[in-house]
């Protein structure tokens, strides 16, 4: 209940962060929007000085045609004064004078209307230089407010996220809670009740025991110290297995043990016959000889050990009772490791002389000296710990062959000395494989290394390594299993006499023939088949004898369809590979359509002045058509750059040829836009067929990957929720198992001390039976 207090804390804690950070969120929208709205009201204004832009180049394009028909007009008038200059007149003066006014108004209305134009212009200039700047300001403006938007956007999206993940996950597991503190409150219940249950069968054991001690009981030995020890004890059937249990690990470490000691001691006398003289180029010194003669019998005593390890393994079975009184077979166990104890010390001197001698070699460094005489202390060390692990085997394998000769509160004094003997022996053959490493490790710097050396040097640091690894294994073993070891697993009931080995043969042959006697009484006697199953199994035989050779049949023919079928699985497979093969050239010939594909549509981008070509064309075929029929084309340039024809006749007039010229321009200027329009059509068509198709395949993705997100964070629900079920079903039926054996355990004690009640009181019933009978 405290944790779903503290997940329900630690939610209502991130719902108020969520909260904040929601309203935050919406402030942040909020200056977005206005962002928005003020850059949109900046571009309007843009497009609406735009839009004045183009209408004042409209009257420019106006005004600048004006001017050029008063030119003309100009010219004209100038022409006529030029003929009539030879006649003059009162009249000609005055409509010559009338004529300059009028000239230099429309020159002075013309200079001012460039003027306005000019300046508005250039006002114009200024206010769009103007607004493009502030116009990209606002825009770095609005990226930057939009870069910030969308930071935190898909900050606070996360967060969410990731709270909702939390808040599921902290579902899933109150709800695991709220399952788990449900099934403790059953699992409660049912143990209560069984406990209730116990409790009162055991309560009707005892007084049922208690009426029948007092009534069947004459006399009760267990009371008495000296009676009791007279009492074959209980046959503890665990304790039995786990000796053996544990014999069968210690006879692994030993086998382990043996044989890196064959290899150490077999490295050991290679490298005497190689260094530091080679026996099979001069002969060694006698020293090494008599060595390499004791280090030859090492196998003699080594393998002794394993087997008189295994000999003990095998004494201890189900049916025996090991504590150390009863296991003999120690004793040839103690024997052997003494056996190597004693070589040890006899080829010890040998070991320390060849070191000596190799120290006193030219070649030798001072370096490798120091090492030798640190090798020669390590084997001092190992060999006296081998003398101290003899003394404390040989201790405890004295129970087995004198009852007296070791006392009971000594046994775990002394199984505790061995334990820590064993560390020693470990941390002294790791010590000395350090430096054997190091001494390799400076012999190879020396000029007269041989590759055999180094290979048996390799060996014999292979077989240092597996010597500490064996020793450490045997002392962490020896020491986790150090309560085992130092506690009494059988004695008499209420007695703290150790047990006697006879009481342990008496109670085996006890034990054998009661099992005898029961498997007697309970031997089942032979089934004989009724009648009509007799019958009916020779219909089924005979019926089967028949159908054999269909269902020979049968088989052959299911031989041969599956040879069939292997032959079609071959077919298809080669027919798989080649369609594999048409496959990756169609993906290739569709690789290459797509390229060319993008090729195209990238030329599309260059239409434009090829349009452009096109009209230049079209209006020169215009020209050569127009010269035949016996008109004359007149070339104007407006401000804007268009180049357009303008047709004019001699008898034309001037309106006419005003409206004519207007005419012609708007009309070249509306085939030019028309053209524009069209080629921006057909881009718009086909980028707006690009971007649904590229909408499509965006949404597409989305919901693909929408889906895929959803998917896997189903199956990381269902993999959490998974593995909280089997950790709370493991944990519970652990604790279940448990509680189980430990009851099974404490019934079991119970009914053996029960039986074993009963039994003693059938025992002292029937000896009074038999005493009144006498009387």
């Amino acid at each position: 209940m405290a944790n779903v207090t503290d997940l329900q804390t630690k939610y209502s804690k991130l719902a108020q962060e969520y909260s904040k950070l929601r309203a935050q969120n919406q402030v942040l929208k909020k200056g977005v929007v206005d962002e928005q709205a003020n850059s949109a009201s900046f571009k309007e204004q843009l497009k609406q000085r735009d839009q004045s832009l183009r209408k004042q180049e409209q009257e420019m394009d106006s005004l600048s045609f004006r001017n050029q028909q008063l030119a003309k007009r100009v010219e004209l008038l100038q022409e006529e004064l030029a003929s009539k200059a030879d006649s003059p007149s009162q009249h000609g003066l005055e409509t010559q004078s009338v004529f300059d006014e009028d000239l230099q108004k429309k020159i002075e209305e013309n200079e001012r209307l460039h003027i306005q134009f000019y300046e508005a212009d250039e006002q114009h200039r200024r206010q769009v230089a103007e607004l493009m700047t502030r116009l990209q300001e606002l825009e770095k403006d609005s990226e930057q407010h939009q870069a910030v938007v969308d930071g935190l956007t898909a900050k606070y999206m996360e967060t969410i996220e990731r709270l909702q993940s939390d808040k599921a996950r902290l579902e899933v597991k109150a709800q695991t809670l709220e399952r788990e503190a449900k099934e403790c409150r059953m699992r409660t219940e049912e143990c209560q009740q069984q406990l209730r249950r116990c409790q009162s069968e055991l309560n009707r054991q005892v007084k049922q025991s208690s009426s029948v001690i007092q009534e069947k009981v004459p006399f009760n030995d267990t009371k008495f110290g000296d009676y009791n020890s007279l009492n074959v004890p209980p046959h503890n059937r665990r304790h039995q297995l786990k000796a053996r249990d544990l014999s069968g690990q210690a006879l692994s470490f030993i086998q382990d043990l043996v044989a890196a000691l064959l290899n150490f001691h077999s490295y050991t006398e290679q490298r005497v016959h190689i260094y530091p003289l080679d026996s099979s180029i001069e002969p060694i010194s006698p020293l090494n000889q008599k060595f390499s003669q004791y280090l030859h019998e090492n196998a003699a005593y080594v393998r002794p050990l394993e087997d008189s390890c295994l000999q003990l393994h095998q004494s201890i079975t189900e049916d025996t009772v090991t504590v150390m009184e009863t296991v003999v077979k120690l004793k040839s166990f103690a024997d052997n490791f003494s056996s190597y104890t004693h070589y040890l010390q006899k080829i010890l001197p040998y070991q320390l002389k060849s070191l000596e001698e190799e120290s006193n070699t030219p070649l030798c460094t001072a370096a490798l000296i120091a090492k030798n005489q640190e090798l020669q202390s390590d084997m001092k060390r190992v060999t006296s710990v081998f003398e101290k692990l003899q003394s404390y085997i040989y201790l405890l394998a004295l129970p087995s062959v004198r009852q007296d000769a070791m006392p009971q509160s000594s046994t775990s004094a002394v199984f505790t000395q061995l334990a820590g003997c064993l560390h020693s022996l470990h941390d002294a053959i790791k010590e000395m494989s350090k430096h054997y490493n190091q001494k390799a490790g400076l012999e190879q710097d020396l000029p007269t290394i041989t590759q055999k050396l180094c290979t048996t040097t390799e060996c014999l640091l292979g077989s240092l390594g597996s010597l500490t690894s064996s020793t450490g294994k045997i002392a962490t073993f020896f020491s986790n299993n150090l309560d085992f070891f130092t506690s009494s697993g059988y004695s008499p009931r209420g007695s703290t006499v150790p047990l006697n080995p006879l009481q342990a043969e008496s109670m085996l042959a006890n034990k054998k023939k009661a099992a005898a006697y029961i498997h007697a009484i309970k031997k089942a006697r032979p089934l004989s088949v009724p009648y009509k199953e007799a019958l009916s199994n020779r219909r089924i035989l005979t019926s089967s004898t028949e159908s054999r050779e269909g269902l020979t049949q049968q088989v052959h023919q299911s031989q041969e369809k599956i040879a069939r079928l292997e032959q079609e699985k071959e077919h298809w497979l080669l027919e798989a590979q080649l369609g594999k093969v048409r496959l990756e050239k169609e993906n290739q010939r569709i690789a290459d359509l797509e390229t060319q594909l993008a090729t195209a549509v990238g030329g599309s981008q260059h239409s434009q002045p090829a349009a452009a070509s096109t009209l230049a064309q079209s209006l020169e075929e215009v020209e050569k058509e127009q010269k035949p029929a016996g008109r004359e084309t007149t070339l104007c340039t407006s401000l804007v750059g268009m180049l357009c024809t303008t047709p004019t006749v001699d008898h034309m007039g001037d309106e006419e040829s005003r409206e004519q010229l207007i005419k012609t321009h708007y009309m070249a200027r509306v085939g030019e836009l028309t053209t524009q329009l069209q080629i921006s059509d057909s881009k718009a068509v086909h980028f707006h067929s690009e971007c649904r198709a590229l909408a499509k395949r965006l949404a597409i993705a989305e919901k693909s990957r929408e889906t895929l997100s959803e998917e896997v964070k189903l199956a990381n629900q269902n993999i959490t929720r998974l593995q909280d079920e089997l950790a709370t079903t493991k944990r519970s039926y652990e604790d279940q198992l448990s509680m189980m054996s430990d009851h099974l355990c404490s019934m079991n004690e119970t009914l053996s001390k029960q039986r074993e009640e009963i039994d003693t009181l059938k025992l002292g019933s029937k000896g009074n039976a038999k005493k009144n009978k006498g009387r």
